[in-house]
């Protein structure tokens, strides 16, 4: 596989070779050097570098940009980065590919950010432009609250998202999106308890949703219920066999429990799953 030069990731990504450098040395990109000192860095690491710079052009700051390269190395380990698109939204940044939306921070499932598949080698990264937020009206619809909710997310008001997803369903209890879309915000906020009540009332209204069971898995993992965790990954993937990051969570707890060959088995599904 071509490797490329220092000099052509700055050309590339948009940023100044001593950034890249530093993160070289950091570990955030893992280029190797040749007998003369000089980085050659994979399309991996390119990937990575553009979707720096993206963040870098869209004012998010170098630090979180820092932290968001971590993170993105750790989720995914072994996933074609070529293949993942980037949104910030306010406060957070919400990771897309072809199978799913997650926030990263988080790792919880997201509904009602999909963005249209572009057919870049690189995928951009996509900022959404400030626009006037809504005025939150209890006498709308619960679609219109709905896509308030979503508005508020995408300004980074989380508070504001979460009254509104809540009006949302006193007028329409029976709102799932909203219901996950909810627990989700509760759980970045650590109130894990909520969040869990949500998606499981989601999941009893509508067994089949693996988002639901996905973000369920989530939370129980994070309070340290593992077992629960690993029947609600399990869950996930009976609904949909193709949950990558179902079958990736499961295989990382059932290793921990000493399962090994389970766990094999879930990391190759997973590895099937994301080749590109």
């Amino acid at each position: 596989m071509r490797a490329y030069s220092t000099r052509e990731v700055a050309e590339v990504s948009g940023l100044p070779a001593p950034q890249i450098r530093r993160w070289a040395r950091a570990g955030i990109v893992t280029p190797e050097k040749d007998s003369r000192g000089h980085w050659h860095f994979s399309f991996q690491d390119l990937a990575l570098l553009r979707m720096a710079g993206k963040l870098l052009e869209a004012r998010v700051t170098l630090n979180r940009v820092t932290r968001t390269l971590r993170q993105l190395r750790e989720q995914l380990p072994s996933r074609p980065l070529s293949s993942v698109r980037l949104v910030v939204t306010g406060d957070r940044v919400i990771v897309r590919d072809r199978m799913a939306s997650w926030a990263l921070d988080s790792k919880q499932g997201v509904f009602g950010f999909d963005m249209e598949a572009e057919p870049a080698e690189i995928a951009p990264t996509v900022r959404f432009a400030d626009k006037p937020l809504p005025v939150l009206d209890p006498s709308d619809t619960a679609d219109d609250l709905y896509q308030s909710a979503l508005d508020f997310e995408l300004a980074g008001r989380g508070d504001d998202a979460r009254e509104a997803y809540t009006a949302v369903l006193d007028k329409d209890p029976g709102n799932v999106e909203a219901k996950i879309n909810l627990g989700r915000l509760l759980h970045g906020a650590n109130r894990l308890a909520e969040a869990e009540a949500l998606y499981r009332a989601a999941l009893e209204q509508e067994p089949s949703n693996a988002l639901a069971s996905f973000n369920l898995g989530v939370v129980l993992e994070d309070q340290g219920l593992t077992e629960g965790a690993i029947a609600a990954y399990r869950r996930a993937i009976a609904i949909d066999d193709h949950y990558a990051d179902a079958h990736f969570n499961l295989s990382r707890l059932l290793e921990a429990k000493g399962d090994k060959q389970a766990a094999l088995r879930h990391l190759a599904r997973f590895r099937r799953l994301t080749r590109s």
